[in-house]
């Protein structure tokens, strides 16, 4: 395989929602909040008209994205033999992508994530985990580790216990390693692993502009060039309006955005933009060009309902 992607595997299920329902329910528009009763999460759901249900996950969707463009590509993410479960699979399955986890039933069910969409596109998360959360050193298959090139985690997986035990055996078995920052709300929360992880296990890391900023505690973007310099690593930005910036030993590329997009909604435009610039960077494109490629998907899926085309 190219790539192997591990992450939470979570079922997305989006409704459109007007600004008031983010204030009434004490929600912080554009991020994500975690959920850890299931009947809390019921309970939001319940008046909502729910406009899809898809395989998500934010890793899971750059991988997907990845296997459409025609790489060899697998994941690893945790689930629970249920009905949702039983979708997971078979949308990974018919996305040609090689899934590497025996699911079973567990205590908790198979991961849901709610995704709000509100009336300007922006997308606010309430996810409750279930099972998802659970991943352990275990559910890491190491043949599968040593037959990728790379493997790519994500920001949303990372926490104390076994999660951190699947992190570290990931790391230290893998050729090279890509993860995501994910979301402020992440990096927030575990700042001093995340910075840890940036400054000396990873090769390569996806952000944007407020995660990155947030991780190094500055508001001058100035200094997060300075950072990526000192770090010496391949880090990669997503600025929004501004377009993406890439740090690559000391090279800096940078590249615009097209103003004139419809945007339906911002689900995976950074999962998205992740699958454009590694379908480049596997075939060592130059990062200017894997700048574009990320722009043209993420470019894309921002024009439709949901992270995946």
């Amino acid at each position: 395989m190219k790539i192997l992607g591990i992450g939470n595997a979570i079922v997305d299920v989006i409704c459109k929602v007007n600004e008031n329902f983010i204030s009434k329910n004490n929600l912080t528009k554009g991020t994500m909040k975690l959920i850890f009763e299931e009947n809390e999460f019921q309970n939001l759901l319940s008046d909502l008209k729910i406009e899809r249900t898809i395989s998500g996950g934010s890793v899971a969707n750059s991988i997907v994205g990845l296997s459409q463009l025609g790489d060899e590509v697998g994941f690893i993410g945790k689930i629970s033999d249920d009905d949702l479960g039983d979708k997971y699979e078979v949308g990974l399955k018919n996305e040609n992508v090689k899934y590497f986890y025996s699911k079973k039933k567990e205590k908790l069910p198979t991961g849901t994530c709610l995704i709000l969409v509100t009336p300007d596109s922006e997308r606010t998360m309430c996810t409750f985990l279930g099972t998802a959360g659970q991943i352990n050193e275990d559910d890491i298959n190491l043949d599968a580790l040593n037959k990728s090139e790379l493997i790519f985690l994500e920001g949303y997986l990372w926490d104390e216990g076994n999660p951190k035990r699947a992190f570290e055996k990931a790391i230290k078995n893998s050729k090279k390693v890509a993860m995501s920052l994910s979301d402020k709300f992440c990096v927030e929360r575990h700042k001093p692993h995340f910075l840890n992880l940036v400054k000396n296990k990873l090769d390569i890391i996806f952000a944007n502009e407020e995660e990155i900023m947030s991780l190094i505690d500055t508001n001058n973007f100035d200094e997060v060039i300075n950072f990526a310099k000192e770090i010496n690593k391949h880090l990669i930005i997503t600025r929004g309006e501004k377009g993406a910036i890439s740090v690559l030993h000391n090279k800096i590329s940078e590249i615009g955005v097209k103003n004139n997009l419809k945007i339906v909604d911002l689900t995976g435009a950074g999962d998205l933009f992740a699958a454009g610039y590694l379908h480049e960077l596997i075939k060592n494109s130059s990062p200017k060009k894997c700048l574009e490629k990320g722009t043209e998907l993420s470019s894309r899926i921002i024009q439709q309902i949901g992270a995946r085309f």
